[in-house]
């Protein structure tokens, strides 16, 4: 409200009044501050909220979706985030797995962003040669699809002609070998070495790991250092 403290020379509507009848996005919702949290629960069960300054209750409808990269459970367990809160929001759950466990989307998204990059530097048709799309789908992409878009954002920013090649790719990617998937002509250890890394990443702890590998810690200890990860 103005005047509700020094600087406030008008009325601003807030992020909820603006959405009031449509879509109010929170993202990285795991990051809120316990402050906030009780505020945003009160919001969600009564529809209604106060602006600063003002003593008056306001109401609004409008649907919220949250999104985070944050293990919820693990943050509820660990008291960094309410446990309330946390099942108010996740009436409907929707879990995007990470761009490593979805190869088959690599190309097409890679197509599409080629595509938008080209238009926005007045650019015509590029094409991705051979290399370029061995290179994409052999990395494991650690950073999702926020890397991938950096990476073809770079690629058309230092390609000259119609063509994009793996040499106008970042390094890493170049140097990353092709990954085997189930049913490929390469030794079970590949898949292995493989599955374990990608447990590993995705379990907040050791013993987590091995529970879901099937494996005792000790064995799961020694495929690590057998496989240097």
């Amino acid at each position: 409200m103005k005047g509700a403290f020094t600087g406030a020379l008008r009325d601003t509507p807030g992020r909820i009044a603006a959405c009031t009848g449509g879509t109010l996005f929170l993202d990285e919702i795991g990051d809120l501050s316990l402050y906030l949290q009780p505020k945003l629960l009160r919001f969600l069960q009564e529809k209604s909220y106060e602006r600063v300054g003002d003593v008056v209750t306001c109401k609004a409808d409008v649907r919220v979706i949250a999104a985070t990269n944050v293990d919820l459970d693990a943050s509820v367990k660990a008291g960094r985030f309410r446990e309330d809160l946390f099942y108010r929001l996740n009436v409907l759950e929707i879990i995007v797995p990470p761009l490593r466990e979805r190869s088959e989307d690599i190309l097409p998204l890679a197509e599409s962003l080629l595509v938008f990059f080209a238009r926005q530097n007045h650019r015509g048709v590029l094409r991705l040669t051979d290399d370029a799309r061995d290179a994409l789908r052999a990395y494991e992409w650690p950073g999702n699809v926020r890397e991938l878009r950096n990476a073809i954002e770079r690629a058309v920013l230092l390609s000259n002609g119609e063509d994009i090649h793996a040499a106008h790719l970042p390094m890493r990617l170049k140097s990353a070998e092709p990954v085997p998937n189930v049913g490929d002509r390469v030794p079970l250890e590949k898949i292995e070495e493989l599955h374990i890394r990608r447990i590993l990443a995705s379990t907040k702890s050791f013993d987590e790991a091995a529970k879901v590998l099937g494996m005792d810690s000790v064995t799961l200890w020694r495929r690590r250092k057998q496989y240097g990860i």
